[in-house]
């Protein structure tokens, strides 16, 4: 009897993973709970276990392919009866073409599109003229923001419900969804529309998701190319600065801490730490000194909800930490920073880190994070404009640590600065305020006894 395995639930909110290797091969004998393929999603991989055993007798999923939950990943023979009749092969996706323009006539299209009904039109996928669109209030909420009309958005969802990725992957590439050209716009039928009135609400007056991709010209044709398919990772990525760019209106304040003492105050009691098992990094006392500046500026450690017209606060601290691994930036979420010593924030900051780089953190290690701290420094550079990591308000960027000639009571003297750069939503923080903010960060790092008793 042939037993069908699927890729399963990961976790809330993903839909679906990409194959990043199969363990095993048509014909291969598998046991029950054998690790048989490893999948990628939202910046984590897993390998699934088979939950049953017998012969591999069917692939249906290739390296490098995008497969949702629910679809068939193998069919394995457990000897106790004829095969069942093989699932349809999951391969790798295609960049679709550009849908033919649509033609809308009728007073009830144009509504749905908030026209009048004298001449607007609409680009709709078929079957989704006309009724509710199925998608939970957040999503809705969300494609309100970014001006996205739920009736183009193609629901990957249970019995097509729109999810967020599917919001994301619209604002990205289009009508299409494959990441080539959005479809066309729909030819107009009767007089030209008159202009839209001004917005009336905060989410009509936010900013517009970027323009779809336009087409790429022929690069072979002035040489030799090679294509490679795009990591889910990087996928993941890819989404997430579109959102924070065309969504937050940046702003950047640099400033510099002189870290002398602070260093000092390292190699003195390094070692000590280290036999702990904790490793007393320059990141530790940024994470401790952030968390010390967000209990007093509550306002970066926030969320801007636009639909609403209101701040989030958060009454909590979980500090995201940008990771530099071979597949990419991922940011682990260390929680409740606020409440914890240096000692636990040291090895903490070890584990998750070696977890990143090691391809092994959960999907919830890197979720609910409220700031992120990006350090740069390690790899060179004084000053950085970083992206905020949507929907938090904030980020802090640390560049590389250096020995400067410094005045101090009229003699130079050599000293060890420390470049910090904040990005930051100017939407509900001023420019005054980041300032400040980041002058309570200097003052914990250079003072490191202040930054002790914080804790």
């Amino acid at each position: 009897m042939a037993k069908e395995f699927r890729l399963p639930d990961l976790g809330e909110g993903i839909h679906e993973a990409q194959v990043v290797n199969l363990l095993v091969k048509e014909g291969d004998t598998v046991k029950e709970d054998q690790m048989v393929v490893e999948v990628e999603t939202d910046k984590a991989a897993v390998e699934l276990p088979v939950p049953f055993a017998g012969v591999v007798t069917k692939l249906n999923a290739e390296v490098g392919a995008t497969v949702s939950v629910g679809d068939v990943l193998l069919v394995v023979e457990d000897g106790r009866g004829a095969a069942a009749t093989p699932a349809k092969k999951v391969a790798v996706p295609r960049v679709a073409s550009a849908p033919a323009p649509a033609v809308v006539v009728g007073r009830g299209a144009a509504q749905a599109a908030g026209g009048d009904g004298r001449g607007s039109a609409v680009a709709e996928p078929p079957g989704r003229r006309f009724g509710p669109v199925p998608a939970a209030p957040a999503v809705r909420r969300m494609a309100r923001e970014q001006g996205i009309d739920l009736r183009q958005v193609h629901g990957t969802g249970p019995g097509g419900r729109i999810v967020r990725e599917d919001v994301e992957r619209f604002a990205i590439a289009g009508p299409s969804g494959s990441g080539g050209p959005a479809a066309p716009p729909a030819r107009r039928v009767g007089p030209a529309p008159a202009a839209a009135a001004a917005p009336s609400s905060p989410a009509a007056s936010g900013p517009a998701f970027a323009a779809p991709p336009e087409p790429l010209p022929d690069f072979s044709q002035w040489g030799p190319i090679r294509r490679e398919k795009i990591p889910q990772i990087r996928k993941t990525i890819a989404r997430q600065m579109v959102r924070s760019w065309s969504t937050i209106p940046h702003v950047t304040h640099c400033d510099e801490a002189d870290v002398t003492d602070l260093e000092q105050f390292r190699r003195d009691h390094g070692e000590a730490m280290a036999e702990q098992g904790a490793k007393l990094t320059l990141t530790a006392f940024i994470v401790k000194a952030v968390a010390g500046a967000l209990g007093r500026f509550p306002v970066l450690n926030s969320s801007f909800d636009a639909a609403a017209a209101e701040i989030i606060y958060k009454d909590y601290i979980h500090l995201g930490v940008a990771v530099d691994t071979p597949r990419g930036l991922m940011v682990p979420v260390l929680r409740d920073v606020h409440g914890k010593g240096l000692m636990t924030v040291s090895k903490e900051l070890k584990e998750i880190a070696e977890k990143a780089r090691e391809f092994k953190l959960d999907v919830a290690q890197m979720r609910g994070g409220t700031f992120t701290i990006t350090n740069v420094g390690s790899l060179g550079g004084t000053i950085s404009t970083p992206m905020i990591n949507y929907p938090e308000v904030a980020i802090l960027g640390v560049g590389r640590l250096a020995q400067r000639p410094v005045v101090r009571e009229d003699k130079i003297v050599p000293r060890k600065i420390l470049p910090l750069f904040l990005s930051f939503d100017h939407r509900i923080v001023d420019g005054a305020d980041g300032a400040r903010f980041l002058r309570a960060v200097i003052s914990f790092l250079e003072s490191p006894l202040n930054l002790l008793l914080a804790s």
